[in-house]
């Protein structure tokens, strides 16, 4: 597939993934007596991604993430050299993704851009209060687990047709134990597109959201192939 489409592709993904998940927190979770709460974020985010991947993983793969992508690369699943032109799309599509969010949140009467519009963050803007030490911890380990579930859901020895699912259902998970944390990051795409609106705070504590889920990545990249053995490389 030539690389312009799987660029595009990753465009549109992580555009739905950061609309779609930051959108339903935003939009939906404190609507009185009907919000969708931390339960329906969780569901959203991972709805994003098993949606994605059934819709472009045949493209681009439907990494979606940055950190994914390098965490491919370091288990030889995924060649440096398109590593980043992946992360430039990606990035792309989680501005613009967080551009029509800001668009139509902001057309409701009392809407206060530093409310986060879904930036994570920590200490006293972690949702739960967590310190930046708790944060590190938290994204490290859980991207290492998604990238873990990735690796294994997409090899080429797991039951064919299901990685979608499997990936889908594993983000839920980190969302449901990770909100409270920092409200979840295990993206810096994802963690840059809301971060470049709110500003300010958002903008000073954005490099964790790089470096935790980038650590996390390449380690699962690195531990997976010694825990399963063979895995094929793509360079």
């Amino acid at each position: 597939m030539p690389l312009a489409k799987r660029m595009t592709a990753e465009f549109i993904g992580t555009f739905w993934l950061v609309f779609g998940g930051c959108g339903a927190a935003v939009l939906a979770a404190a609507v009185p007596g009907v919000g969708i709460g931390y339960v329906g974020v969780a569901l959203a985010f991972g709805l994003t991604v098993l949606t994605m991947a059934f819709a472009i993983g045949h493209i681009s793969g439907c990494h979606l993430n940055p950190a994914v992508s390098i965490g491919l690369w370091a288990g030889k699943r995924f060649p440096a050299k398109d590593l980043l032109p992946y992360i430039v799309a990606q990035v792309a599509g989680a501005i613009l993704g967080a551009g029509v969010l800001y668009l139509i949140a902001s057309g409701q009467a009392g809407f206060d851009i530093n409310g986060g519009l879904a930036s994570n963050g920590y200490g006293e803007h972690s949702p739960g209060g967590y310190s930046l030490m708790a944060g590190l911890v938290a994204e490290v380990v859980l991207t290492f687990m998604f990238l873990f579930i990735i690796l294994g859901a997409t090899d080429r020895r797991a039951p064919l047709g299901f990685a979608p699912i499997a990936i889908g259902l594993g983000l839920t998970l980190i969302h449901l134990i990770g909100i409270p944390v920092t409200n979840v990051s295990v993206n810096p795409a994802r963690s840059t597109g809301p971060a470049l609106f709110v500003g300010g705070w958002a903008i000073a504590q954005l490099w964790l959201f790089w470096l935790a889920p980038i650590v996390g990545g390449i380690l699962a990249g690195l531990v997976y192939p010694r825990v399963a053995g063979e895995a094929k490389s793509t360079d």
